[in-house]
């Protein structure tokens, strides 16, 4: 039998004989039926049946609101009175509850944490002693040239001469500008506070590899604490523990242990198995792996934890003058409530110079290699940096004791640059008045206004149902669930409207954020000279404490929403930059030299190639960018915001410990929601690119 050839549908088939054609064609009508459908246009359908049900939820919305008053404002019967609950527990735990009462040994709660208050200011005494206020009139603290001493030969031995020079420059500023007392308050309480923070998160991380149980308990706790702004708990805080230095430690402690403990967590779940089955081998006991295997073979990442101990504790000690730490976090918030803004700027750049230092050291602490040394050596030879540090104390001691300004700087001898920020300020307001008044009625009248009345107009079903579909779609019925019930929580508590306005500041603020951060980040990717140097100066900004960026947008544009949201935009915009370089950096040689060979030119090789690779850790830099906003709300209402931010601020002034807790939890809820949505997205789509099974 003979067959002849013919292109069909760009394949080449035979063409069958006449007799065998109506068999030949049901047999093609019976494959083609058990063909699955073509998966594009399935997905392009679920895609607009999404759309249909978003644009039903709005018209219905929009129908109702005018129809129902329960759609248009949540019903005040419908409010759970969770403050309530939160005053009364509190209540009952400080004054309801009595140990062995009746006995000698009786105590309650409140006594047991006035108790901690008490042994902390033992080691924190010590510190202050050592560096602020001496231990007595014939013992003073260290003189400032001592403590510079000390920084340069710690910076040397850690970091070579470059980091040396960074210390030594650093604390002499200190001193040369007037600000060395309260920067050595703020110093003497990070000195404390950062052990006993890497202590705890190393004890939780260590639990957290161990136990899945324990982990999955202490997960969310971690999430709702990192979420939630600081000052949520410092009314709390204060109620159980007073107000000044220890408490501050404490609720510093509350903020910085979540992400050293999540550091040393994954540190210690990544060690290699192959290193813990050769300890195993070894018979070392469970103890033994612990200590001698595990922690050694992860310690850079518990260095890195201890990095972020330390920046963390700096950003909250700063914080935590609105409860009494005293310190530059105190002399800051005086100067910004009294609009001296040269002094205020002094005192953040000192902020900025201990935070860029104890960055710059504990990073080198963590790259440092272990150094052999000879133990037959004599003990100066085998501790040359530490015998420098001795000689050079009884020497500086000495020459203090003779020459009295170095010991301390007096105002003769210090430096101030306040009467020439304070004269440019002027010089700002007098000839750019007009101008930056323009800019910032028009964003005000035309812009910023009429988006928070859109915000604050939304019906609160409507947009608990938007985030449900938005869940279904990008992580199914589990995330939306989740997601609308964290949404829902601000309408169950009676802080609908607040929770709009502040979603309305932290929306505007992150559109430009992630726009701004995304083309600066993808111009820095281009070249790797520039990404390195885009790094750096992300590094450094990524030190300045929140309190700072308050300081210039105040200086031109007074108190007003635009202030709050160019505040926020400073300093959200960091981690935009810094995972879109991440993201555009990391795609593999191979696949970018693949498509060069398939002739694409540069645009289409980044449109098409790596921005879908790099997508995943943009929407990173995306999901950092709102908690980083999250933050910066409740700061921002130090200048006038009227937002959840604003009801923690009242509540921390009234020290109502219900108001400010659900407030922060509504904050923390909404950046949950978000965080979730993110990593739905995030999930499907490495799963989509094949980056993850």
């Amino acid at each position: 039998m003979t067959q002849t050839a013919s292109l069909s549908n760009g394949a080449l088939s035979p063409v069958q004989p006449k007799g065998e054609h109506s068999a030949g064609v049901a047999a093609s009508s019976k494959a083609a039926a058990r063909q699955p459908a073509d998966p594009h246009a399935k997905t392009t359908i679920h895609r607009s049946m999404y759309w249909i049900a978003a644009l039903v939820v709005i018209a219905l919305g929009q129908f109702m609101v005018s129809r129902y008053d329960w759609v248009a404002k949540y019903p005040s019967d419908w409010i759970l009175p969770i403050k309530e609950w939160i005053d009364a527990f509190f209540e009952w735990l400080v004054y309801g509850i009595r140990f062995f009462e009746g006995a000698s040994l009786e105590f309650t709660p409140r006594d047991v944490t006035r108790g901690v208050s008490a042994l902390l200011k033992y080691p924190l005494a010590l510190t202050e002693s050592l560096f602020f206020d001496g231990f007595s009139k014939s013992i003073p603290a260290l003189p400032w040239i001592t403590v510079v001493g000390f920084a340069t030969i710690l910076g040397h031995w850690l970091g070579g001469w470059r980091t040396a020079l960074l210390a030594a420059v650093a604390f002499t500023y200190l001193a040369l500008f007037g600000v060395w007392q309260a920067s050595m308050q703020t110093f003497s309480l990070v000195l404390i506070t950062v052990p006993m923070v890497f202590l705890l998160g190393l004890v939780a991380g260590i639990l957290m590899s161990k136990s899945p149980r324990f982990k999955s308990l202490i997960t969310p706790l971690f999430d709702v604490l990192q979420s939630m702004p600081p000052f949520a708990y410092l009314v709390p805080i204060v109620v159980l523990y007073g107000v000044g230095n220890v408490p501050a430690m404490i609720a510093t402690a509350l903020f910085a242990v979540p992400p050293v403990a999540r550091c040393i967590s994954l540190g210690l779940s990544g060690v290699n198995k192959g290193v813990i089955e050769a300890g195993q081998m070894m018979g070392c006991t469970r103890r033994q792996l612990l200590w001698q295997v595990q922690i050694p073979a992860a310690r850079s990442a518990l260095l890195v934890g201890l990095n972020q101990g330390v920046m963390q504790t700096l950003a909250m000690i700063v914080l935590a003058a609105l409860i009494g730490a005293a310190g530059l976090g105190s002399e800051l918030l005086t100067s910004l409530q009294s609009l001296r803004l040269g002094q205020a700027l002094e005192q953040g750049i000192a902020i900025v110079v201990i935070a860029v230092v104890l960055d710059r050291l504990s990073r080198a602490y963590a790259l440092k290699e272990p150094v052999y040394v000879d133990p037959s050596l004599s003990w100066w030879r085998r501790h040359p940096y530490m015998s420098l540090a001795l000689g050079f104390l009884l020497l500086s001691i000495s020459m203090a004791s003779l020459l009295p300004e170095l010991m301390l700087l007096t105002d003769k001898y210090s430096i101030t640059t306040a009467p020439y920020w304070n004269a440019g300020i002027d010089w700002i307001n007098l000839h750019w008045y007009e101008p930056v008044q323009a800019f910032r009625n028009f964003a005000l009248m035309e812009i910023l206004i009429p988006t928070r009345n859109f915000f604050q107009a939304i019906p609160w079903p409507t947009f608990v149902l938007l985030v449900v579909l938005l869940g279904c779609r990008l992580g199914g019925w589990k995330v939306a669930v989740i997601a609308g019930l964290l949404v829902w929580f601000p309408a169950a508590t009676g802080l609908w409207h607040e929770a709009m306005t502040t979603l309305y500041m932290i929306g505007t603020a992150a559109i430009v954020c992630i726009s701004t951060g995304f083309v600066i980040g993808l111009l820095a990717s281009r070249t790797a000279a520039w990404s390195r140097f885009a790094s750096g100066v992300c590094d450094f900004f990524q030190t300045f404490p929140s309190f700072i960026y308050l300081i210039p947008v105040v200086m031109l544009f007074k108190v007003s929403d635009l202030s709050a949201i160019i505040a926020v935009l400073l300093f959200a915009v960091v981690p935009m930059i810094r995972y879109t370089i991440l993201g555009l950096r990391g795609v593999p040689a191979h696949i970018i030299e693949a498509a060069t060979q398939q002739g694409t030119t540069p645009r289409q090789r980044l449109l098409k190639v790596e921005l879908p690779i790099a997508l995943p850790e943009i929407m990173l830099g995306v999901n950092q960018v709102i908690f980083m906003a999250l933050f910066m709300v409740a700061i921002t209402a130090l200048i006038g915001t009227q937002d959840l931010g604003a009801e923690i601020n009242a509540a921390r002034s009234g020290n109502e410990i219900g108001k400010a807790l659900v407030a922060g939890l509504c904050i923390a809820f909404m950046g949950i929601a978000a965080d979730r949505l993110i990593g739905a997205w995030v999930k499907r789509k490495k799963i989509q690119l094949g980056l993850t099974a």
